[in-house]
Formats: structure tokens, sequence, C-alpha cells
């Protein structure tokens, strides 16, 4: 199934989303900016583009594998979460664990980009829930 996602570039030079390959899930974020990240900091990398999603998703800023493990840069926030009804422009939080500055460049792919369906919920407050076999069990519940 093929839906539009509506792009509006804020500023000429600015890249739209696309696919590496047909069928990746992901659609690569560019950066719209140039800026340098020193070790240990985090930077907000504009991408110089607003969107209008499909009624009924969200889109998630997730890190690009690359990125990661060249470099040890990652998306903070992963996955950043882009509500329908947002119309200001798409950012990346990036942060550096390398050991070196990491430099961006305009146009340097820093993210990618995944829409999803979303559920409407209706939230219920409840004073008993069903049992499950895991139950209360939490971080390491399951042995490891």
């Amino acid at each position: 199934m093929t839906v539009q996602l509506r792009v509006k570039r804020l500023t000429p030079s600015a890249t739209l989303p696309r696919r590496a390959h047909p069928g990746d899930a992901g659609l690569d974020l560019c950066a719209a900016v140039d800026l340098d990240i020193p070790p240990g900091a985090t930077r907000l990398v504009g991408t110089g583009l607003s969107l209008e999603l499909p009624p009924g998703t969200e889109a998630q800023v997730r890190p690009r594998s690359g990125l990661a493990l060249k470099h040890s840069v990652t998306v903070l926030n992963a996955p950043g979460t882009i509500d329908e009804g947002y119309r200001g422009e798409v950012s990346v939080i990036l942060i550096n664990h390398g050991p070196a500055v990491f430099t961006v460049k305009r146009g340097m792919r820093v993210a990618q980009l995944v829409v999803q369906p979303t559920l409407a919920v209706d939230v219920t407050d409840s004073a008993v829930l069903s049992d499950t076999s895991r139950g209360q069990g939490g971080f390491g519940s399951t042995g490891s």
C-alpha cells in the first residue's frame, strides 16, 4: 500500500526524504545545515523540511546504523516521534559518543524517517486488570 507524504521545503537547498533501495522501511533524512558535534555533545540538526503526514499515522526519526558503527553518532531520543498534526521543521537530535569531532555537512544523511499507522485508544480507569503469565515481572524478569 502506498500513501502520500506531503513535504514542504523550508529552504530551497533542503533534500526531500528518499529511500536508498526499493522496499526500504526508512526514508533518509538529510541535514540542511553545516555544524560540528564535539565528543560527548548533542546538537539539533535541522532538515529544512516540514511534513503533512497521512491521517492516522505518525513518523519515527531513527538512527542510521552506518553513523553509529563508523562514528558513534546516533539519534539521542530514538525513536523521535512526529505527530500527525505537527507542521514545524523536522529536526534530528544527534549525539556524538565518539572520541573525535563529528562534522555534519548540508545534504548528509543523518537519520531515517519511518511512517507508521497509529491506533486511537480510549483510556479507561480500571481497578482490575486481567492476569497474564508474566504478571508484574519487570526488568530482568526473564532471567537475563
